[in-house]
């Protein structure tokens, strides 16, 4: 089989085992939560985007890897894990709510970069990503999944605490 279509099945994939995983166990859980709390664990997760750095390592990536992919890629995951940790950092103060909203355009436009990059723009050769073919084939459904979970936890009201009145009223 084409080393092209293996890539691309293995990301599909990716994206199937990741969404049922959201779907089944982490969205379920997430949504019970107050939002700072599913915020916190989704940034929580995304604080490990310097594994993106590989990109740069000789020896884990191929030595064709072209540096129009690999800085852009490498840089803008390191940039993605700093935003998360700050907005980690901030997330219960009044810039919480601003600074996941900037890490999340940021790290979710990061990953679209990277993707429209590496097989648009750059056209990665084959092999060429080494043992970091794990990151698009394995790290990055995970990844923008949760971005898509951010997005909709930020852009739904805020949960209030439940009524225990029973409907009595105040």
């Amino acid at each position: 089989m084409d080393p092209l279509a293996l890539f691309g099945l293995s990301v599909a994939f990716g994206f199937v085992a990741w969404g049922g995983v959201a779907a089944r166990y982490l969205w379920p859980t997430l949504r019970t939560l107050p939002r700072e709390q599913a915020l916190g664990a989704l940034l929580t997760l995304h604080t490990f985007r310097f594994v993106g750095l590989v990109f740069l390592v000789p020896g884990v990536v191929a030595p064709d890897l072209p540096a129009a992919y690999a800085r852009p890629a490498a840089y803008g995951d390191f940039t993605a894990a700093i935003l998360a940790l700050l907005a980690l950092a901030v997330l219960r103060t009044s810039f919480g709510t601003a600074a996941v909203w900037l890490f999340n355009i940021w790290g979710a436009a990061d990953l679209l970069y990277a993707f429209y990059n590496g097989v648009i723009r750059v056209e990665l050769p084959p092999g060429s990503l080494g043992a970091g073919f794990f990151i698009p084939t394995t790290i990055v459904p995970l990844l923008l999944i949760t971005h898509a979970m951010i997005f909709r936890l930020l852009l739904q009201a805020r949960r209030t605490a439940p009524d225990r009145s029973g409907g009595r009223g105040a």
